[in-house]
């Protein structure tokens, strides 16, 4: 059970079955007492995002967070969790983009900027590991993984697709954990492109695999079209992927 389930869902229902208050009125102040402390992490540091500020900021005594989030840990994974709320709200999706690699480059871009525009609250969200579970997250990476698939049913992609996802991500991470530990002298933004080029050099062809020699490019995109037709059985799709797989693998 996370720090969250214990001290805030579990702790919010003992509040109700003490004083009688309904969910939603509940809501309103622990979005107060998440902001508040978001805003004193973005200001001030991780530090300062102590229960006794953080009430103090948010008009409430501080038994009231240990009553919604069970104590400082349950609080800062809601922060967390806010923090990819916050990032999701900032994505475009674009169902069919004209060019396929540059809406990923786009996409890499724009999670690298949320992290330099918001450092503390970044760092946070990637070092509280219960949050990486949140429905914010979850709907953010359905987001990447169609930009991959996409990718894939075009004959873009040279690897799994899996596999694209952990590398996407773990370049953008890298990209913005090492600009905030350099200081601003050493921060060159040839850096950030370096990454994020060799990112698409790494999980993309120069040209579409589905028109080069040898199967493993075309394996990927049938399979990663595959969800999309119904002539074969459930069985047969299944048997099908795993051939695909094993082609797409010796690629």
């Amino acid at each position: 059970m996370s720090r969250r389930s214990r001290g805030g869902r579990d702790a919010a229902t003992v509040e109700s079955g003490e004083s009688g208050t309904a969910p939603t009125e509940r809501e309103e102040p622990r979005q107060r007492v998440i902001e508040a402390a978001a805003d004193l992490l973005g200001r001030e540091g991780r530090d300062a995002v102590t229960t006794r500020a953080v009430a103090v900021a948010a008009g409430l005594q501080p038994p009231a967070i240990y009553r919604l989030f069970g104590d400082k840990d349950g609080l800062l994974e809601a922060v967390a969790e806010h923090g990819f709320a916050k990032f999701l709200a900032s994505k475009t999706v674009v169902p069919h983009p004209e060019d396929p690699i540059e809406d990923l480059r786009a996409g890499w871009d724009l999670a690298v900027e949320f992290g330099l525009d918001n450092p503390a609250l970044y760092t946070l969200m990637y070092s509280e590991p219960a949050a990486n579970s949140s429905a914010a997250f979850e709907a953010g990476m359905k987001i990447l993984m169609g930009r991959i698939r996409r990718l894939a049913a075009a004959g873009w992609l040279r690897v799994d697709e899996e596999l694209a996802a952990m590398i996407i991500h773990a370049t953008a991470r890298g990209a913005v954990l090492t600009w905030l530990s350099l200081p601003d002298d050493r921060r060159n933004p040839a850096l950030l492109t370096t990454l994020r080029e060799s990112m698409v050099a790494t999980v993309t062809n120069q040209e579409p695999a589905v028109q080069a020699a040898g199967p493993a490019g075309a394996a990927r995109a049938l399979r990663a079209a595959l969800p999309e037709q119904t002539t074969l059985s459930g069985a047969e799709q299944q048997l099908l992927a795993e051939w695909l797989g094993r082609l797409a693998a010796d690629g």
